[in-house]
């Protein structure tokens, strides 16, 4: 009998919402103007700096079933990846999508190429995100289309019938935060083009999953979850949740009852053998008799096995072995595992591992062989839990905050993360590698939440862990310090938040302040707390509340399980324009204002267009997740409002101009999903203004008239949930909830920008550029002999780099020609054939060049940098250096090769330079823009202090030049070789009178023996492993490699070499000006004696 507890209204609502394709609108969107358009910005790219240090939390794993070095791995937050060599490297393959959280994952068993992806994390806690549907890709993961159940917000799994790939059933959980939305079993019998409801519970409870029997794909099994978490409670359980079962393909659906508990249950994991029909395992949530639970009959009858049970709002997910059906693996804080059908659980093996673990899949072939996903990423064991193989590739760390601190050269980067500590790192190095595992640090471990950092003493920092844990971190001994504030005997505790606020004030940076339900303000670095406010908070009993229409019992199933006490401070801000003036926001919707330090508080609880929810005699506000002081106004702040956890996914981002009295919606064309996690402003401009949401980064640059989104560089819809700038170096850093960290290097593009300035040819204001040779730790460029699993993230490159604005772009005779008649063929008009003449001219038009010129104080010419003749913004990027000296060839760069080092010229530098963009269009030059001064720097960072710049920057000049003639003069060498080896061929050619020529060829020879000896070296002696003197090129290279490889300038016996080369320079150079002459004297004779044209020599015509 199929179930529903929904009106027949409700269903119909449904059963067309789920077939209906979605109408699209005829209406097309306003266009934007340049500046409200992402791609004018994309010269801007979001740079990822990992880490894979810590991964994050797997949720997912599917191995291709045919090729085992094929596997997909689905992260709770971060997309999708795919493998084709077992792990080695992995590609994301779901950054396009329009949602970033993944639930579950298939693959058709009969097209492997078919890959099915349900969006939204199938758990229920705390940090859970949510997605739009189903995806199918049927090429193997390279696109993906969202084939419907947008409304589900959690998929919990897909199967499909192996018999028809067309047929799949998909189990739709529904939403986390609140009612309705698309619930229970879902099946389409036409690869995803339609789905109907095949079994609806109430809006209350979905489907965790859902089991086809290998043997019979008539049979079905479905497990419904009743459940609803919010701000202040979670209820994971209910007299909905059950286990039902379809024999006619999910026409009509049977509860099963017979020996399960028979009161409230929660969350029930199946699985089934692939053997055996009969044979059903279950892991049972429940108020009383929950367990571990087995059916010889198909689900007939249940008998109970053992106590064993998990969190159903984490875990409770099983799985047999595939070879053997009485042992089950149970996905746990610690994965446990039993070899007796479930009567006794044992820990599989944890060592040197991340516990918390979400999916397995162990391989048929080698059950010793298990892929495991957890918490802290993917694990690989060949020994049956033995001994594990951590993948640290694959930076899908789920960052909740962000912080800087002001190192110098570079600055580092802090941040706590979901169960994988609080990290800290470099946003860069010197490194030619970039930023290994190798350069993060944890500095406490736990769920991290917010880390602040001395602003004069980089060194200590500090960090907090779930719950108001709180530790002040010293670098340089490693040592932690427990600074958290505590009750005095007898006082109320504290309630502190899941991640609770922290900061360190502009004012005195000793001054720090943390949050629980009142503000605690310490003067010495956290030895020692005073609280300057009461409870700040609207004292709301969470226990009164009804969760899905009822009050519930303390003994509902995991009430208020993993859930912070209600009623605390989650939002904390000092005005950096007045330190007496702070904010606080409150999980229940408050903002509390004082303006003297914390002696009166004054209580602001109405927000323009902010939902507020009247509940059991309760006014509950919503949460106030961030709020920011002005820098640049005392009177300004603003607050970032969210509603998720009822359900509401809109974007609420308020301003005020009096000081939080009244306030004002700056939300405008926000994406109406997608709440906001953070703010920023910019320290500059007070109208460029930073917002982190749901699903991805905005930025406005007229005070939130308007919001651009920017995600270049990035997946396209990740979930930002921190923003920090870093001013010095003008970069904005965001914590990504899933992807780790990406940093924008240099923003000051958004500090300037001007409508008008899109209009006319320029080169926006340049930061100061560095230069520095990068360092070679790992022995070589890139990942060096680490192979390719070793994971680095890129550093910016070293240089200077320039945005510029081109109105204007060249089209060709032929471009031009063609949008002629592209006009005519619109108007019917005839095309005809253009001339002979005009085509010759399109054939012979050169190509226009354009170039960014860099030059010195002194205004000469030091480097030309080829751009493209584009319309539009562009970037270019100065390495610092000046012209290569060598010869021009077009030879491939061999960048596969370790040992390969591209040609470089001098380094400039550090001193002031300009740079100018000049066009050539029909050989004619033309300045583009005006000229526009810059600066580079050096990074100061030596052990010993450089010699004078200016004099060492002279001698390179001098060294460039002679290295100039030096190559040169070789290159021509041998194109001399070259011509006489064609002229000694042409002499089998040519009549005998020719062979008088055989001596001056081997006079030739001879001459150029010797003189190629004393270039070159010996090379019969060095190739027979006799000691030799360096030839006269490679010593002078290895001269030019080492005073241009460092910027310390050149040692005594550097410039004593270059004085030598100089004086012996000059009877080589005589030589090869001899072997030219003698050359052409050959040349002129062969033409006498009318030998064939050969290379280098032109015939004569009288």
């Amino acid at each position: 009998m199929k179930r529903s507890f929904l009106p027949f209204v409700f269903i119909l609502f449904v059963s067309v919402s789920a077939t209906a394709q979605k109408a699209s609108d005829d209406k097309k969107p306003a266009e934007k103007k340049p500046i409200e358009s992402e791609s004018t910005y994309l010269v801007l790219k979001w740079r990822n700096i990992g880490p894979a240090v810590t991964s994050g939390r797997i949720i997912d794993i599917k191995v291709h079933p045919h090729n085992k070095n094929v596997w997909y791995i689905a992260s709770a937050c971060g997309g999708v990846f795919k493998t084709v060599n077992a792990g080695t490297s992995f590609e994301p393959i779901f950054d396009n999508a329009e949602v970033y959280s993944i639930g579950c994952l298939a693959i058709d068993e009969q097209n492997p190429n078919i890959v099915w992806v349900g969006s939204g994390e199938n758990n229920n806690q705390r940090s859970v995100a949510y997605g739009d549907g189903i995806y199918k890709s049927e090429d193997g993961g390279k696109s993906f289309k969202n084939v419907g159940l947008a409304k589900s917000e959690h998929i919990g799994m897909v199967s499909i019938d192996p018999k028809n790939s067309d047929i799949v059933f998909v189990a739709a959980y529904g939403p986390l935060w609140s009612a309705g939305g698309e619930r229970g079993i879902y099946k389409t019998s036409d690869g995803g083009k339609t789905w109907k409801n095949v079994l609806s519970i109430s809006e209350n409870t979905g489907c965790n999953e859902v089991h086809i029997d290998p043997l019979n794909s008539n049979v079905i099994y479905a497990t419904a979850h009743q459940r609803r978490r919010h701000e202040w409670t979670y209820v994971s359980g209910g007299p909905e949740t059950a286990i039902y079962k379809s024999t006619d393909g999910g026409t009509t659906w049977n509860k099963l009852t017979n020996g399960l508990p028979a009161n409230d249950m929660g969350r029930i994991s199946m699985a089934m053998s692939k053997k055996s029909s009969d044979l059903l395992y279950a892991i049972v949530e429940a108020t009383e008799g929950k367990g571990f639970y087995k059916s010889n009959d198909r689900g007939a009858s249940w008998s109970k096995q053992s106590d064993w049970s998990t969190a159903g709002n984490y875990y409770q997910e099983i799985y047999v072995d595939p070879n053997d059906d009485k042992k089950i693996y149970s996905m746990d804080t610690w994965a446990m595992v039993s070899t007796n059908g479930g009567k006794t659980f044992s820990q599989l093996g944890e060592k040197n591992k991340h516990v918390d673990n979400h999916a397995i899949h162990v391989f048929p072939d080698n059950t010793d062989h298990i892929l495991m996903g957890c918490d802290g990423g993917l694990y690989e064991t060949f020994d049956g839990a033995k001994t594990w193989n951590f993948k640290a590739n694959l930076p899908i760390t789920q960052f909740y905050r962000v912080c800087t601190d002001n190192s110098k050269p570079f600055y580092n980067v802090y941040g706590g993360t979901q169960d994988n500590n609080t990290l800290g790192g470099p946003v860069r190095n010197i490194s030619a590698t970039g930023i290994t595992n190798a350069d993060w640090f944890v500095t406490v471990g736990g769920d991290g939440f917010q880390s602040r950092v001395d602003p004069v003493e980089p060194n200590i920092v500090y960090s907090e862990w779930q719950y108001g844990g709180l530790i002040r971190f010293d670098r340089k001994t490693g040592e932690q310090v427990s600074i958290k504030p505590t009750e005095k005997q007898g006082e109320p505790g504290f309630r502190w938040n899941w991640d609770s606020p922290l900061l360190i004030s502009s004012f005195d940076h000793k001054r720090i302040y943390f949050a629980a339900n009142k503000i605690f303000r310490s003067n010495d670095r956290g030895d020692s707390w005073k609280a300057i406010s009461p409870d700040l908070t609207r004292g709301i009993d969470r226990n009164k509340l009804p969760v899905m229409g009822r009050v519930w019992s303390m003994d509902a199933v995991a009430k208020n399980q993993s859930t912070s006490l209600f009623g605390n401070i989650v939002s904390l801000c000092e005005s950096p324009k007045n330190e007496n003036l702070m904010y606080a926001g409150t999980d229940d919707g408050l903002i509390q204002v004082t303006d003297n330090g914390g002696a009166t508080w004054t209580k602001v609880d109405k927000f323009a267009g902010v939902p507020e929810l009247k509940l059991a005699g309760y006014t509950i506000g919503t949460f106030v997740q961030y709020i920011v002081a002005s820098q640049h106004n005392e009177n300004t702040v603003y607050a970032a409002f969210n509603n998720l956890r009822q359900g509401d996914f809109k974007p609420y981002l308020l301003k005020s101009t009096d000081k939080g009295k009244t306030w004002a919606s700056i939300s405008s064309n926000l994406p109406e999903k997608g709440s906001v996690y953070c703010i920023a402003e910019d320290h500059k401009n007070p109208n460029l203004l930073f917002c982190g949401t749901e699903f991805g980064f905005f930025f406005t640059i007229n005070g939130g008239k308007s919001w651009v989104k920017f995600m270049g560089g990035m997946p396209a819809s990740i979930s930002i949930r921190d923003i920090a700038i870093q001013k010095d170096a003008n970069d904005v850093v965001v914590a990504t909830f899933g992807r780790g960290f990406y940093v924008i290097d240099n923003y000051s593009l958004l500090q300037t920008i001007k409508e008008e300035e899109l209009k006319k040819n320029m080169i926006f204001p340049i930061n100061d550029g560095l230069v520095y040779i990068e360092s070679q730790p790992w022995g070589h460029k890139g990942k060096s002999f680490q192979g390719e699993a070793f994971y680095c993230a890129k550093n910016p490159p070293v240089g200077t780099v320039f945005n510029f604005n081109l109105n204007e772009e060249y089209k060709s005779i032929k471009e031009k020609r063609k949008e002629a008649e592209k006009e005519k063929i619109k108007k019917n008009l005839p095309v005809y054939y253009p001339s002979a003449d005009s085509l010759r001219l399109e054939d012979n038009e050169q190509a226009p060049l354009i170039f960014l010129v860099i030059s010195d104080e002194q205004n000469s010419e030091i480097r030309k940098i080829k751009i493209d003749f584009n319309k539009g913004m562009q970037q270019a990027i100065w390495d610092g250096r000046y012209e290569l000296t060598s010869p021009i060839n077009f030879n491939t760069p061999d960048f596969d090769n370790p040992y390969y080092e591209a040609d470089k010229g001098a380094m400039a530098v550090p001193g002031k330079y300009v740079a100018q963009i000049v066009k050539v269009v029909n050989d004619k030059p033309e300045n583009v823009t005006d000229k526009v001064a810059f600066t580079i720097k050096s990074l100061n960072n030596y052990a010993l202090s450089p010699k004078d710049q200016q004099k060492q920057n002279a001698l390179n000049k001098e060294i460039a030049e002679f290295r100039r003639v030096v190559l040169g003069s070789s290159d021509y060498l041998g194109h001399l070789k070259n011509r006489i080896k064609y002229l000694k061929a042409g002499l089998n050619q040519t009549n005998s009178n020719a062979l008088a020529l055989k001596k001056d060829i081997s006079d030739f020879e001879k001459l150029q023996t010797e003189l190629e000896l004393k270039l070159y070296g010996d090379g019969s002696l060095a190739g027979r492993e006799f000691e030799t003197s360096p030839g006269f090129v490679g010593d002078m290279e290895q001269m030019v490699y080492y005073t241009w490889a460092q910027t310390y300038g050149s040692t005594g016996d550097m410039e004593a070499k270059f004085v030598e080369l100089k004086n012996l320079f000059g009877t080589h150079y005589t030589k090869i000006k001899e072997l030219k002459t003698l050359t052409e004297q050959i040349e002129t004779k062969a033409e006498a004696l009318k030998m064939p044209a050969t290379y280098g020599r032109l015939p004569e015509w009288k």
